[in-house]
């Protein structure tokens, strides 16, 4: 029995309606309903009687949801209680930020947070995507800035924030390297580094759907994981890369990063970012940083 299950629980008993519950809570309805059934399961009896049109209470769901509202009332006073003996002293806020965010976008905005909250520590965590939306949902991180999965868990509420821009990493002495901007005719023949898509599916996709778009086929001559090691394999002349432009930051020598002529839709969808956190959940500091990140947000996206 958990207290996202009670809180279920009690707002079908204030709507008398799975929908509208499901929306006052913001959830998914099937995220919804299937709360109410595991809490139904793990009590081993019948708390709610549903119709094509009503739901009601059943005899033991009524006084189960007088103790669920006193328990919930109860967890919540002992939360803020917490808070507010806890407030003036040093707060922690765990971010995690995959890498081009952790490279580009952290040591911009890190300051202004501090500036703005000094009493707040921030501990940061580079990671995939992948790996970071598993520690949100164990409560192992407070916040982190991602690249937007295609199906979206509803126990996590996301924000849009911009889309990187896409640029070309080349050796320096790439004939290349002297323009300004490259199209995706220019690598029609060149050799490509990508990274792999079981781990990074949005970079992958980047390329390969680029390359579609264009009416060509992208020539992988390398799949790499790491963004840092993508770029070093450039420096040696294995093959050119499609990367978000905060790649530039990390410190590879021997490389030139050329804007990729046309902003396509691919690109941006590819490249966007979201800050995501726990749905449901109160965090001071994490939303202390929050408003920092959207007063701050169009002077971010400029260098993105």
């Amino acid at each position: 029995m958990e207290l996202r299950q009670l809180r279920c629980l009690i707002a079908v008993a204030e709507t008398q309606h799975f929908g509208r519950a499901a929306q006052k809570l913001d959830m998914l309805p099937a995220s919804f309903g299937r709360h109410i059934k595991l809490l139904e399961e793990g009590l081993g009896g019948q708390l709610l009687v549903r119709t094509t049109r009503h739901v009601a209470l059943t005899d033991a769901g009524r006084e189960f949801v007088a103790q669920a509202r006193d328990l919930v009332e109860r967890a919540d006073e002992m939360e803020r209680m917490f808070r507010e003996g806890t407030k003036g002293k040093s707060r922690i806020l765990r971010i995690g930020a995959i890498d081009s965010a952790a490279a580009g976008l952290m040591p911009q905005l890190l300051p202004k947070v501090r500036e703005a909250f000094p009493e707040i520590d921030v501990e940061l965590l580079e990671q995939k995507t992948i790996r970071l939306l598993p520690r949100l949902l164990s409560g192992r991180l407070d916040i982190a800035i991602v690249r937007p999965p295609e199906v979206p868990d509803g126990r996590l509420e996301f924000m849009p924030i911009f889309s990187e821009t896409a640029v070309v990493a080349m050796p320096e002495d790439h004939p290349l390297a002297a323009r300004k901007m490259v199209s995706v005719a220019d690598l029609a023949d060149q050799p490509l580094i990508v990274p792999d898509r079981a781990s990074r599916p949005h970079s992958h996709d980047l390329t390969i759907k680029l390359f579609l778009e264009a009416g060509y086929t992208a020539r992988i001559a390398q799949i790499a994981e790491e963004k840092q090691t993508i770029v070093s394999l450039v420096s040696t002349g294995v093959g050119l890369a499609i990367v978000p432009k905060w790649a530039s930051r990390l410190a590879v020598g021997g490389v030139s990063f050329v804007t990729l002529n046309g902003s396509t839709d691919i690109a941006k969808q590819s490249l966007a970012l979201s800050a995501v956190w726990l749905r449901e959940t109160r965090h001071e500091s994490r939303d202390a940083f929050l408003r920092v990140l959207q007063e701050n947000l169009l002077e971010l996206s400029r260098t993105a």
